[in-house]
């Protein structure tokens, strides 16, 4: 690795809400460590910090609120959306990197709302340290959901998209 991939992939690391990095190429070793995410309680206890995103599943805040979520939510329709999720398959991001939707910007999106897809279509490119890695559906059915935006820091195994399975 040169001191440009070294330096990249440590940007994306800080992006991340990793605490822990890994990677072995030949000769080439790298471990980084950082306790950024995680605190002390005063028990001694430690405990992982993560920023959930506007508009994710939980609690209602301003920002969820702003993006149509109506402020008198009763506590029945949050475990509903548990419910329709844990209906749908899911698709993962097999390593770290960033997230498109599209071979590139003049093109359009591998896969839309409402598309149906089959197992070994290509859904995304996850680019990694200069490489873009094109990544198949494991899959079939109707996508239902994107649930990272383009050009998007993911992490490996985060959820990418909802797909309703085939009936």
């Amino acid at each position: 690795m040169n001191y440009k991939e070294i330096t990249e992939l440590l940007k994306l690391i800080s992006d991340s809400h990793l605490s822990e990095f890994r990677i072995k190429d030949g000769d080439f070793e790298l471990s980084i460590k950082t306790d950024k995410y995680h605190q002390k309680s005063p028990d001694g206890q430690q405990y992982v910090q993560v920023p959930i995103p506007a508009g994710a599943a939980g609690p209602a805040t301003p920002a969820a609120s702003v993006e149509g979520s109506a402020p008198a939510e009763s506590a029945a329709a949050p475990a509903a959306k548990e419910e329709d999720q844990k209906e749908y398959l899911e698709i993962k991001s097999p390593m770290v990197g960033t997230f498109y939707r599209a071979p590139s910007p003049d093109k359009p999106p591998f896969v839309k709302i409402g598309e149906v897809i089959d197992k070994g279509d290509v859904v995304c490119i996850v680019e990694a340290m200069k490489l873009f890695n094109e990544i198949e559906s494991e899959i079939s059915g109707k996508i239902v959901k994107v649930l990272v935006d383009d050009a998007a820091p993911v992490e490996y195994d985060q959820t990418l998209f909802l797909v309703e399975p085939d009936a």
